[in-house]
């Protein structure tokens, strides 16, 4: 929900509405590129940021709010993968691409949802999101030698599985 900056509301609304506004479709767009399902994406985008609403004068004061709602997104995702799989729901990895995703890019894109979650959350996070390693760790809560790990394994398989498909 987007409050209106015209409203009487607090002011730690109005800071939650520029907040929303920077951050609500880079959310979404890596909610996107981590399940390929628009639905789920909106739905994670949405409660991530819901979460922050709610707690947002505990959140507004974190160094790094942003971090903190990836966090919540990446953790969202994770366990409704969990769930899914406990029920014994297959994950589908779908080859189809959002509408706007330009063709040169969909061999890279499919390969990257094929990885297992912990690689395809930190490719998404470091090539797509474009974060620092460093910030990577916060929102996938590892070390960052983890991530330097993980994504080193992930560009490895990348490149194994895009010299197959040639």
């Amino acid at each position: 929900m987007i409050l209106s900056s015209v409203t009487t509301e607090p002011r730690d609304a109005i800071d939650f509405d520029e907040f929303f506004l920077a951050h609500h479709t880079r959310l979404i767009a890596c909610a996107l590129a981590l399940t390929n399902d628009r639905e789920r994406a909106r739905d994670a985008a949405q409660e991530a940021l819901s979460r922050a609403y709610r707690d947002w004068s505990r959140v507004q004061r974190m160094d790094h709010p942003a971090a903190w709602v990836r966090r919540v997104l990446v953790n969202l995702l994770t366990d409704e993968g969990r769930r899914d799989r406990f029920h014994g729901r297959s994950q589908s990895m779908v080859d189809t691409l959002h509408e706007d995703t330009p063709p040169s890019d969909s061999r890279l894109l499919a390969a990257i949802r094929q990885l297992p979650i912990r690689q395809r959350t930190a490719v998404v996070l470091h090539y797509l999101d474009d974060l620092p390693v460093e910030q990577v760790a916060v929102a996938m809560g590892v070390a960052t030698g983890t991530v330097k790990a993980t994504l080193h394994q992930a560009r490895a398989t990348l490149a194994r599985d895009l010299e197959t498909l040639r």
